[in-house]
């Protein structure tokens, strides 16, 4: 790695209790550094000038895991009552800040929930629950291990260099669309959708899986391979940025 690594948001949970609080599972921050890049924890804040500069100055996105969705609010029916919402500011957030990466074309990667937030905000639609939204199709909560079919010529296919991988999940909620805009470029043996990725962006995908729970395992080297697509493409936005600004100042 060359020069100053590429700053990463990393969007936190947001835990509601006496007093609210921002955490992160330190794995997510951990495979950033891993894959040369520098970790910055992002909190919910409401205000849009918050938002607005901060994009200004970051050079990639991490869209991490967490809970659920609350579908009435998404015009997706009631939530199932198997489902633990995340904060309603923090689904708003959420919603709001893959919006805006992928108009500013900021490289971003979703990671189970932050993939579906990045296609939801497209569009998508939501299986709720897994199995009952989708007969015959295997439990994904625990940290199952299975195997993902990769679409030849695609992006995933390209950093991971194989036609099928395995991953491990978890999560009970799955996209039952891809949304606008986004192509579906990794699925399981039942066909359940596991990867997206936007062609015309410079580096916008999801994953259903947790790539980052490979870390210390045999797998952690490929599945290492998505954070560093993540890392160049910000190193590249980062330039391409700077060199920008450099340009302003010269001609202003």
């Amino acid at each position: 790695m060359q020069g100053t690594p590429p700053l990463i948001a990393i969007d936190g949970e947001l835990v509601v209790e006496k007093t609210p609080a921002l955490q992160l599972p330190l794995r997510y921050a951990e495979a950033v550094r891993r894959a040369g890049g520098f970790p910055l924890v992002l909190p919910p804040l409401a205000s849009e000038a918050f938002l607005d500069q901060l994009l200004e100055r970051v050079d990639g996105v991490l869209l991490s895991g967490g809970d659920d969705f609350e579908t009435e609010s998404l015009g997706l029916g009631s939530t199932h009552p198997a489902a633990k919402p995340v904060p309603g500011e923090k689904q708003a957030f959420d919603l709001r800040l893959a919006r805006e990466v992928l108009e500013r074309r900021i490289p971003v990667l979703g990671v189970c929930y932050g993939m579906q937030a990045l296609a939801l905000a497209s569009g998508a639609a939501l299986h709720q629950h897994l199995p009952d939204d989708l007969p015959g199709s295997r439990d994904h909560r625990g940290g199952i291990v299975h195997g993902v079919r990769l679409t030849p010529g695609s992006k995933l296919a390209e950093l991971f260099g194989v036609a099928e991988v395995d991953v491990i999940s978890r999560h009970h909620q799955a996209l039952a669309s891809g949304g606008d805009g986004w192509a579906i470029t990794a699925v399981d043996d039942q066909g359940l959708i596991e990867g997206i990725e936007r062609r015309e962006h410079p580096f916008a995908l999801g994953v259903q899986w947790h790539p980052e729970l490979a870390l210390d395992g045999d797998d952690e080297d490929r599945q290492l391979a998505l954070f560093r697509g993540l890392v160049e493409a910000a190193r590249e936005h980062h330039s391409e940025r700077t060199q920008g600004t450099e340009l302003e100042e010269l001609t202003a």
